[in-house]
């Protein structure tokens, strides 16, 4: 081992602690960029293989005719397509009376496989699979019985539970879908043998494409792939709800045709009876055959419950990962190349050393870049290993929300790559441009100890009332945060960044759960919505409301959804809400501007989408087909879903008809789940009521949004708590150990330890404020640029950071600089003065 090697090791050796710093930085910096880099993809892969296995179907279709055998043949004329027919129905169950999505189950069948947690698939006629949330909800056990509605439609009431089950269909274990019965959420699903359910024809239609299956069920490739083949799908059903009604109708009138004939021969008998029947018959057929009215629900996993929330989530944590863990890491980066360029710097008498003795440059520096390579790529393994292999499968199982699912975590080359380059630029780099600095110095010239800086005065001295109220301690602390301005900005960059990293922390979870409170207290203020029949009998709601002890007013409004075109985009699914009163609509909902003036308003984000403002055009396509232009009057703040407002005489002048009335918004006091349900189910009781849906089930979805991120939070702000502790740790010990000599000469003058350490620390002190207060401006700035790119199409999120934040942040940075004051006193407390005054000469 040659001199320069064995001199290398005795460093190392000498400076543990500053070798371990590095790698440590490195390796935290790596560790959350690799790790978060990874948790997106590893959800979206595991959903992936889940839902791969299990066959789910690419596209459904529900009919409320049912399909016959022409729509089966026009289904398998799509390339590639995969048909599969399923009896369906929602029906209401159990010991509770929720509704329940029941499936007929056909041993057959290819897509959508059930998994089993519990249990068997049903054999015989009189058994059913349940949901596990009615094991986990319910407290129902394997071989009890669940017995269905008698209006159900069954060949029985009762059957036999033999398994619970998850299903790709429903991989969210909190929502199961809205329907038109019960309280209007899905509750549970069920599957029993496919002959138990009364029906002719299956109500909908499964299409899987092997095309497809290997394709990320999130990316555009898959969406656009999809798209294409509903279209077509949609292409060769096109007439075709007219036809199925026609021949639905045909059916119906045959029967009624068999009924007549039947009432013609008591009209012979007793006219009386007869008439009285006749009237019957008369209602049966006007509902039958509105019944016969064929209509198609289109599907793709997007639709289904929970996917698009997951998917979602997966990208919010992806957008996070596209700037948190980037920041964290440049500033591990910076502090890493401050380290390495005082460890050369410190070096410079051996350098001139070595240099004396012949040795030539490649020599010298060669056993630096080694010290600098070392730490930075053992820093990067252990990051990207602990990073890849840990933090994806914590977001995996912290995501309880969802099924469980099968774990896929790979490793992002790419992004292991991408930190090892950095992490080598900021070790070797550093070494690498220090190095070639020192070496064009002579050997006499290195061996001397560099000048120190000469002290300047600074802005606070010519402020001289103030000045000359300091005392000798506090001016020497303030020259000399001036005097060493590297070390300053590296401080307060290692502050402030940890600060911003917790605080954006924070703020992420904050703003998401401000979403939903938001537009549920400043811009919504009601607390259910009543969705009423074409033909509903308003009195008769309103009678069954005023006997509700929660209920306390209402507005009626008219409430359908359009498409809404402008400057070559599109947005869907916008609800279009014109009011009876606007005076009463004022109490209901808030808006920025008076409707009745602006005539139209839209809200923010929709007209973000469409590119338009005050004053451009908007083509709206109204559910039915009915185009109309209008002018967009105002815009007006809103966090979740696209809303366009109408003034009662825009919709009459536009459409050529008055609004009707279809939608109550409802004041109700606090309402229990149990209250909730039982006004949804005497609503729907009443006959003049298609569903209702309450806020609090909005709130509560993004409650659990929110909730969902809190352990990633937690993670982040350890990590970064850790960051800023190493951050300030290291630079403290690398100005102890460039003031050495300083140091010790104050001690040799009479200091005392407290004072020698606050002579430190004082300037730590004043660093770690200033950083603080830097920090939360960056914390805010990086947190809205998150929040930004983490927005949906659907979602808003406002920034906002709690008070909590502030105080975490502000906490941890205090307790961090009094940990290090400690270890930073008991260092100082044992200096070798005499060692450290020795001349160099």
């Amino acid at each position: 081992m040659s001199p320069l090697t064995r001199n290398m090791w005795r460093d190392i050796r000498k400076s543990k602690g500053r070798f371990i710093a590095i790698i440590l930085i490195i390796m935290l910096g790596v560790l959350i960029f690799v790790g978060v880099k990874a948790a997106g993809p590893s959800l979206n892969d595991s959903l992936n293989k889940t839902v791969a296995d299990k066959n789910l179907s690419d596209i459904q279709v529900i009919s409320t005719t049912g399909f016959s055998e022409t729509d089966l043949k026009l289904a398998r004329k799509v390339p590639g397509a995969q048909v599969e027919a399923t009896k369906m129905k929602y029906v209401i169950g159990g010991k509770s009376k929720v509704a329940v999505a029941l499936y007929g189950y056909d041993d057959d069948a290819k897509q959508n496989q059930l998994i089993m947690r519990s249990g068997r698939l049903p054999q015989k006629a009189n058994e059913v699979v349940l949901d596990k949330n009615a094991k986990s909800k319910y407290s129902y056990k394997i071989g009890q019985t669940f017995k269905f509605a008698n209006d159900s439609g069954l060949k029985q009431k009762n059957y036999k539970i033999v398994g619970f089950a998850d299903s790709p269909q429903f991989i969210d274990n909190q929502s199961r879908g809205a329907t038109n019965i019960a309280d209007g959420q899905v509750q549970l699903f069920a599957y029993i043998p496919q002959s138990q359910l009364d029906m002719s024809v299956a109500t909908m239609l499964n299409l899987h494409f092997n095309s497809l299956k290997d394709k990320n069920t999130f990316s555009d490739s898959y969406k656009d792939s999809v798209d294409k083949k509903l279209s077509i799908l949609k292409r060769k059903f096109k007439d075709r709800d007219y036809q199925r009604t026609t021949e639905v109708t045909a059916d119906y009138l045959k029967q009624f045709d068999q009924q007549q004939a039947q009432l013609d021969q008591l009209r012979a008998i007793d006219p009386q009876m007869a008439s009285q029947q006749q009237v019957k018959l008369n209602e049966a057929r006007t509902k039958a055959l509105k019944k016969a009215k064929t209509t198609y629900t289109w599907q793709t996993r997007e639709d289904l419950p929970g996917f698009s929330a997951y998917g979602e989530s997966s990208d919010r944590i992806a957008a996070i990962a596209n700037v948190f863990p980037v920041f964290f890491f440049l500033i591990a980066a910076l502090i890493t190349f401050t380290t390495i360029t005082r460890m050369v710097e410190e070096a410079r008498s051996e350098i001139g050393t070595f240099k004396a003795f012949g040795y030539t440059k490649w020599e010298i520096s060669k056993n630096y870049y080694y010290y600098a390579i070392s730490a930075g790529v053992i820093g990067a393994i252990l990051g990207a290993v602990i990073g890849n292999e840990s933090l994806p499968r914590i977001v995996l199982a912290l995501y309880k929300q969802y099924i469980a699912l099968d774990w896929v975590v790979g490793l992002q080359w790419w992004v292991i790559l991408i930190a090892l380059v950095f992490s080598l630029l900021a070790t070797l780099g550093a070494a690498v441009i220090v190095i070639r600095k020192e070496l064009v110095e002579g050997p006499a010239a290195l061996m001397r100890p560099k000048s120190p800086k000469s002290a300047k005065k600074i802005l606070l001295e010519r402020i001289k009332p103030l000045w000359n109220h300091l005392s000798f301690n506090r001016k020497v602390s303030y020259r000399n945060l001036f005097r060493f301005k590297s070390r300053m900005f590296m401080t307060i960059i290692g502050i402030a960044g940890g600060t911003a990293l917790i605080l954006t922390g924070f703020g992420i979870q904050n703003s998401i759960g401000a979403s939903g409170n938001r537009q549920y207290s400043e811009i919504f203020d009601y607390q259910a919505v009543v969705k009423l029949n074409d033909d509903a009998n308003q009195t008769k709601v309103k009678n069954i409301l005023q006997q509700d002890k929660q209920y306390k007013n209402s507005t009626a409004i008219n409430s359908t959804t359009a498409k809404l075109k402008a400057n070559g985009q599109q947005v869907n699914d916008v609800n279009v809400y014109t009011p009876n009163s606007l005076q009463q609509f004022k109490k209901y909902v808030h808006l920025k501007n008076n409707l009745q003036k602006q005539g139209v308003i839209l809200s923010k984000k929709t007209a973000q989408l469409l590119n338009v403002k005050k004053g451009d055009q908007l083509r709206v396509t109204l559910t039915g087909g009915k185009k109309v232009s209008l002018k967009v009057g105002s815009i007006t703040d809103n966090f979740i879903g696209h809303f366009l407002y109408l003034s009662p005489q825009v919709y009459q002048n536009k459409l050529g008809k008055v609004a009707t009335s279809n939608t109550l918004l409802l004041h109700l006091s606090s309402q229990t789940s149990a209250q909730r349900k039982h006004l949804a189910n005497r609503l729907l009781d009443s006959g003049e009521v298609m569903g209702t849906s309450y806020t609090h089930d909005v709130l509560d979805t993004v409650s659990k949004m929110s909730s969902s991120l809190k352990p990633i939070i937690l993670i982040f702000v350890l990590l970064s708590g850790t960051l800023s502790f190493v951050v300030l740790y290291n630079l403290t010990n690398i100005n102890v150990s460039e003031r050495i000599r300083e140091l010790s000469t104050i001690k040799v003058l009479g200091f005392y330890n407290n004072e020698v350490t606050m002579y430190i620390v004082r300037e730590n002190i004043i660093l770690t404020i200033f950083g603080i207060i830097v920090g939360y401006g960056v914390g805010n700035l990086l947190t809205a640029y998150i929040l930004h790119q983490a927005a949906t199409e659907q979602v808003i999120f406002p920034l906002t950071i709690s008070w909590f934040g502030y105080l975490v942040a502000t906490l941890l940075m205090i307790i961090f600089t009094a940990i290090v004051m400690l270890v930073t006193h008991n260092k100082l407390k044992h200096i070798d003065m005499i060692g450290a005054l020795k001349s160099n000469e």
